[in-house]
């Protein structure tokens, strides 16, 4: 209980905070609206106007939790209005880029540790890779990709998996470089091999890096996924319904996708950090 007051407090304030501001932003609407019908609103009147208009410039929270349950649960799931089918289309496509990004930036982090030249090399341009804005790069993937033929899962694919392989690629780095040098004296005057030091030292000590930055990367890959399907004016996705709810005025369906978003990221993150209690359990490094 002791745990959970701190976060339910925090809760609350924000949601108490959320209306505030609601009320403010929706205010000018509902205002305009009475003025035209000639019938003065009272403080109370203007509050429960602000709450129940079809497209508010802020949603209510109330108002996003209606629409989140509309369209998780209360359309079929074969259904394109239905937020489980449009996240199971992003799902996909993030899960794809994030094993690329993955297994990519953990393979360059052993080249990195093994070879000075790829250190010196490879890693100022993985750095420089960060530094241009993936809205800048998505539209050119996609033509790029979309001239070659290809569209739908692989290039969203690839987009979510250039941002996703930079945290595992420094976090592996800096996990193979955990053991200190007199780890690695030891295991060379057992006259070990680089391959036996690698997997009996370097790899077991780079674990929890590696599921901190994995942890950090399928949420890259889950944004690096939506932004990929932005530009292609897609009709599928999460990305396709913010899309879609921008152009209609559609705020309330902007903000059920974007929690659908939050929500999906949140469930990847965790079923890794389960993943990493029971591998690190097993291994005998957990805390």
């Amino acid at each position: 209980m002791s745990r959970v007051m701190p976060v339910l407090v925090v809760l609350l304030g924000i949601v108490a905070l959320w209306y505030g501001a609601a009320v403010a932003m929706n205010a000018p609407w509902a205002r305009d609206q009475a003025a035209r019908a000639g019938t003065p609103l009272s403080t109370g009147q203007l509050i429960a106007a602000t709450m129940v208009q079809e497209r508010p410039v802020l949603p209510a929270p109330h108002q996003v939790a209606k629409g989140l349950w509309d369209g998780i649960a209360g359309q079929k799931i074969t259904s394109k209005r239905s937020l489980v089918w449009h996240g199971w289309i992003t799902l996909s496509a993030t899960l794809a880029g994030f094993a690329i990004g993955a297994l990519a930036g953990a393979a360059l982090a052993v080249a990195i540790v093994h070879s000075r030249v790829m250190d010196l090399s490879i890693m100022p341009w993985a750095i420089a890779s960060q530094t241009v804005p993936i809205l800048a790069i998505a539209p050119m993937v996609i033509v790029v990709f979309a001239s070659a033929g290809v569209t739908g899962l692989v290039p969203k694919a690839m987009i979510s998996a250039w941002l996703s392989f930079f945290p595992v690629l420094v976090g592996m780095v800096k996990g193979f470089r955990t053991p200190d040098r007199m780890q690695l004296d030891q295991m060379h005057s057992w006259s070990a091999s680089r391959a036996q030091a690698f997997f009996l030292l370097r790899l077991p000590s780079s674990l929890p890096y590696l599921f901190a930055s994995l942890k950090v990367a399928v949420a890259a890959a889950l944004v690096g996924t939506i932004v990929g399907e932005l530009p292609a004016g897609a009709t599928a996705g999460l990305g396709a319904r913010l899309l879609s709810g921008s152009y209609y005025g559609q705020t309330i369906q902007i903000w059920s996708a974007l929690f659908a978003a939050a929500g999906l990221a949140a469930v990847l993150v965790a079923l890794i950090g389960l993943i990493e209690r029971v591998v690190l359990k097993r291994m005998g490094l957990a805390r």
